[in-house]
């Protein structure tokens, strides 16, 4: 199993609100294995610019805290399998937990006024 698996993160941990990060934390997996971690400057932040970026980059995943409606469609659009409301921690340790099947995901993070359906995700 390949999969390269985006990160948000603030610092070397994860960034609550996808929106709000300094980096992306791209972390490649193959047979269960973290082969490489790659941490690359996201473009400005603009509805849809982040989503985008990750895809090109080649994530087949990304694990999040919060993210909105529009982020997580665009990711959908692009095959990028999302994972919302994990816990502020290293990418290393979320992606430890992610393959083997104990990442455990709670309420997502989001702060936005609107009201979002976030429970359709399940890993």
């Amino acid at each position: 199993m390949k999969k390269r698996i985006a990160i948000p993160i603030e610092g070397n941990v994860l960034s609550a609100h996808f929106g709000h990060c300094q980096a992306f934390a791209f972390v490649d997996v193959e047979n269960d294995l973290i082969t490489k971690i790659t941490i690359l400057d996201p473009p400005e932040h603009q509805p849809g610019t982040y989503p985008r970026f990750v895809a090109a980059n080649g994530a087949t995943d990304v694990i999040g805290g919060g993210m909105g409606p529009q982020a997580v469609s665009l990711f959908n659009q692009a095959k990028v399998n999302v994972f919302i409301g994990a816990p502020v921690e290293t990418p290393e340790k979320l992606v430890t937990d992610f393959i083997a099947g104990k990442l455990e995901l709670s309420a997502n993070y989001c702060d936005h006024d609107e009201h979002h359906d976030h429970d359709n995700c399940k890993h």
